[in-house]
């Protein structure tokens, strides 16, 4: 079985083969079926917000790297104005989860069944497609810890040092998108020192390879350091939106929710395996380094998005576990997993219903996370905003910018900027990427209230009110357009106050 898949002392590879045409056939249906999905509605605000970080290059931002950021200027560039072509790189690294947890499940000496339900688990989970539905940091995160497990596997395996500098490439790249992959290496980095193997640990290929992310990550931190570690306040920001201690009860039942029936029950056996299969006795830190990473996120107020990468691991061992120890009855049990799984991602995690049956968003519903409504009324919101801009005096037009209350809102006017002024917006990134200048005098700001707004401007009038039923409440609902003039102090004097994150 897996010490089987251990390279023998002759160096024979007792390796089944790798499941290409089953495994190609659920990579095909996932991206068809993500890829469909990725057509309907529109932008999601994180989109929008990620081309206007794009359109400002920099080493680092308040809430993630470089990489995504460039990632959507340049798919917005080559497509301009194509939601769906921007998604093109979420639905790859979806798929890419799918395939790199079939081919971690042969590494661990799965034969074809194990690959496949390996696959299928990553396929019907609705974390997996959700993430190819838009494009965000957190799918292409998660694909790249897949790539990072699948070469601790493989070395554990055949003990090749190469393996190792390819992981400190790999995660080079990934602390250009998100600032989480340190939690991974530190739950490894214990689970090889405490059950082994520990081996690892004396591997100067390890260290090299520390050494080169450690490298691609000085650029981010150094802006980090000089805008006042406002990654580290993010913390607390996910934690408000997280519900704290009270949403660290329900991360784990939350988070195997996301992966489907079958996810769950392979997830379960997966970490059973490892622990305690003395078959599994090589990778068992891997583990280890998955309940340590589940239980920072959990106890830390984490989203449950977070730490996904870890999942296909123990979904792999859950799998080969599960077909070793009956041959035949795993597979006929899987399917009705399957198909309870694969209409639970179709009904929760994709976009199948036009948006005409919606009904008026509420805050619940925006709180359970990327949804329908978080895809609505942008068009609107930059019709209004258009409409309170050209009712501007001739004379106001000059020295007018635009300032939103919320990141999103400038992001969405900020992605077509042919009949507005500047876009700024105090919140979030976007009161990183600079404040007015001084000359600004006339103010179009979107969002906030009167008595707010009056602490800042010396006149406050409403000009415009937002309205759509399927907008997101105080977002693109139930907001007023606010003409303001007369700033009580300059801009560059204002700015770091108003500041929020």
């Amino acid at each position: 079985m897996v010490a089987d898949s251990v390279r023998s002392s002759s160096g024979t590879d007792r390796r089944e083969p790798f499941a290409v045409v089953a495994v190609a056939v659920v990579a095909a249906v996932t991206a068809v079926v993500a890829a469909a999905a990725a057509t309907r509605y529109g932008y999601y605000y994180d989109e929008l917000y990620f081309i206007a970080a794009g359109r400002r290059p920099s080493f680092g931002y308040v809430d993630q790297g470089p990489f995504v950021p460039l990632v959507a200027r340049a798919m917005d560039w080559v497509f301009p104005g194509s939601f769906v072509a921007l998604r093109i790189p979420a639905v790859a690294a979806s798929v890419g989860v799918v395939v790199f947890g079939a081919v971690i499940a042969r590494e661990l000496g799965g034969g074809r069944g194990a690959q496949v339900v390996t696959a299928a688990a990553c396929a019907t989970s609705v974390l997996v497609l959700g993430q190819a539905t838009t494009l965000s940091t957190n799918g292409i995160d998660t694909v790249l810890w897949v790539v990072l497990t699948w070469l601790l596997v493989r070395w554990v395996r055949t003990r090749q040092d190469g393996l190792l500098l390819a992981a400190g490439v790999v995660t080079a790249v990934d602390v250009q998108v998100k600032w989480l992959v340190p939690v991974f290496w530190i739950a490894v980095i214990i689970g090889a020192g405490v059950v082994g193997p520990r081996d690892l640990l004396r591997r100067p290929a390890l260290w090299w390879g520390a050494g080169i992310a450690l490298l691609a990550a000085t650029p981010g931190l150094i802006w980090q350091a000089r805008h006042g570690w406002p990654q580290l306040s993010m913390g607390s920001v996910v934690r408000r939106q997280t519900g704290g201690f009270a949403g660290s009860l329900w991360f784990v039942p939350s988070t195997l929710e996301l992966w489907g029936l079958l996810g769950a029950v392979v997830v379960v056996c997966g970490v059973w395996q490892l622990l305690r299969s003395p078959g599994f006795r090589p990778y068992r830190f891997l583990g280890v380094a998955f309940l340590l990473v589940i239980a920072v996120f959990a106890v830390s107020g984490g989203r449950t998005v977070y730490g996904a990468g870890c999942y296909p691991v123990v979904i792999a061992a859950g799998s080969v576990g599960l077909a070793a120890s009956a041959r035949r009855w795993p597979a006929m049990a899987a399917i009705p997993a399957v198909v309870v799984s694969a209409l639970a991602v179709v009904y929760f995690a994709t976009p199948w219903r036009p948006a005409s049956q919606f009904s008026p968003s509420s805050d619940r519903a925006v709180t359970l996370g990327p949804s329908v409504y978080s895809e609505l009324g942008w068009s609107e919101l930059d019709a209004v905003t258009v409409d309170a801009y050209r009712r501007l005096w001739p004379r106001q037009r000059p020295t007018a910018v635009i300032v939103t209350e919320w990141y999103v809102q400038a992001a969405a006017l900020d992605h077509d900027r042919t009949n507005l002024p500047p876009v700024f917006s105090p919140n979030r990134g976007f009161g990183y990427f600079g404040a007015p200048p001084d000359t600004a005098e006339t103010i179009i700001y979107v969002g906030g209230t009167e008595a707010d707004l009056s602490h800042w401007f010396t006149s406050v009038v409403p000009a415009g009110r937002m309205e759509n039923p399927l907008g997101i409440p105080g977002i693109t609902r139930d907001i007023t357009i606010w003409e303001c003039g007369g700033p009580k102090q300059p801009w560059s004097v204002m700015w770091p106050t108003m500041r929020k994150l």
